[in-house]
């Protein structure tokens, strides 16, 4: 085992806490669900126990409606804003009677982890044993999401805040909020005591957040209600892929554990749907990427992002659109002065190389794109992004996310001894 894996494991084993991880100390005290599907798949290849327990914990906060929380706030913390008083998720006739969350989600990925667990853990009968107590818990989600997010019943899903997107502030967001004239609300941040302001969201953008989150409250977190009235609603690339992804990994979950045929059956049927539609409607031809569409105004968000090429780790595009994305990730995020991958386009005036999802690179968009670029065989790309990705750790340590620019002596910004970070580090350095 080299260093730099011992000096991952290490991390993960620092921010663990009592049955789940949090993604680094001080900035981030609670559990993130994306956070913890990465996680676990890190903590898969040393402590399979903690990988399982640290999935158990998240679906152990699912609301009786099948969704599962962005965040879950396990302990009494003053550290983090906006925190449990202020998202009230007991809003919700159906929110989880056991812990106090926000009534927004993440990224759907827990389906694609437990297919990695199974794939990493060496003891395969044991963690399929494990996978069969918790599957149909990741289906209910799934099954959530194409009953209430779905709302065109064209099989791409919904986001109606840009944290449930995962790519918090990223440059897409900004004609979204151009549209909209917030109130300016009094609150007080602790981000900024942990990390510099200048990397991290404005005032003014909070206050976008904060009112799509008082429309949400005040219609107690009813997605009809949301579909109706929130500013934000967004098909997002990454989001949908993700999802169509974890389709894919419950299908064959479900089929090595049997007697499963009516829900395979009923995940194929928004498979096809899905996929269908995702490639009809954000696909940019003009672009030569997947882009984002934006419900409440009815158009394409035509910008570059990692999200762009997420779809390829879900296998969406056909061999030739591919082909059509690997260029553009080459052309655009892939210069000879650039460590890929840039969370937006760097030849675009809204780049920020330094601000969180404006620019930054970040290790899980990485992980999914050198696993999507592995799967259509474009080997180069994938093992430049493979080095990409661990020559940044091992020059400027596991931070949150990069600066992608070659020539900078400082690069890694935000939360330091990051866990998904550490997690997914782990994971590459075991690719072959």
């Amino acid at each position: 085992m080299n260093e730099l894996e011992k000096e991952a494991i290490k991390i993960l084993q620092n921010n663990w806490r009592d049955g789940f991880s949090i993604p680094c100390e001080g900035l981030y005290p609670f559990q993130w669900k994306w956070d913890s599907g990465f996680i676990a798949i890190g903590l898969a290849y040393f402590n399979i126990s903690k990988a399982k327990e640290e999935i158990t914990t998240l679906l152990d906060a699912q609301w009786e409606n099948g969704f599962i929380p962005h965040i879950i706030f396990h302990n009494e913390s003053d550290s983090y804003f906006p925190g449990p008083n202020y998202h009230h998720s007991d809003l919700h006739p159906k929110a989880s009677k056991k812990y106090k969350s926000t009534g927004m989600t993440q990224p759907p990925v827990t389906g694609f982890v437990l297919e990695e667990l199974y794939r990493i853990g060496k003891d395969k009968k044991d963690i399929l044993q494990y996978i069969e107590t918790v599957i149909d818990k990741v289906y209910d989600n799934h099954h959530y999401f194409y009953k209430n997010r779905d709302i065109l019943n064209e099989g791409l899903v919904y986001i109606y805040h840009n944290w449930e997107s995962g790519t918090d502030n990223s440059p897409l967001w900004d004609d979204i909020f151009k549209t909209m004239n917030p109130p300016k609300y009094t609150f007080e941040r602790r981000d900024t005591t942990h990390v510099d302001a200048s990397q991290r969201p404005t005032k003014r953008e909070y206050d976008h957040y904060l009112h799509i989150i008082e429309i949400a409250k005040k219609h107690r977190y009813n997605d009809q209600k949301i579909a109706e009235l929130s500013p934000f609603l967004v098909q997002d690339p990454l989001f949908n892929s993700m999802l169509i992804k974890s389709n894919q990994s419950l299908i064959a979950l479900y089929n090595l554990i049997g007697n499963n045929q009516e829900k395979v059956n009923q995940l194929k049927k928004w498979q096809e749907k899905s996929i269908h539609s995702f490639n009809k409607k954000l696909f940019s031809k003009k672009l030569g990427a997947y882009i984002h569409y934006d419900l409440r105004n009815k158009k394409h968000l035509e910008y570059i992002s990692s999200s762009s090429f997420t779809p390829l780790f879900a296998g969406i595009p056909s061999k030739e659109r591919a082909s059509v994305l690997v260029k553009t990730l080459m052309q655009k995020f892939g210069k000879k002065n650039l460590y890929l991958c840039a969370s937006f386009d760097p030849s675009n005036e809204r780049y920020e190389p330094k601000k969180y999802w404006r620019g930054p690179v970040w290790i899980n968009l990485n992980w999914i794109l050198y696993k999507g670029l592995k799967q259509y065989s474009f080997e180069n790309e994938a093992q430049r992004t493979k080095e990409d990705t661990i020559t940044l750790v091992k020059k400027f340590g596991f931070y949150e996310y990069f600066d992608a620019r070659k020539e900078k002596d400082k690069a890694g910004y935000g939360g330091h001894n990051f866990s998904w970070t550490a997690a997914l580090i782990i994971g590459l350095l075991h690719e072959k």
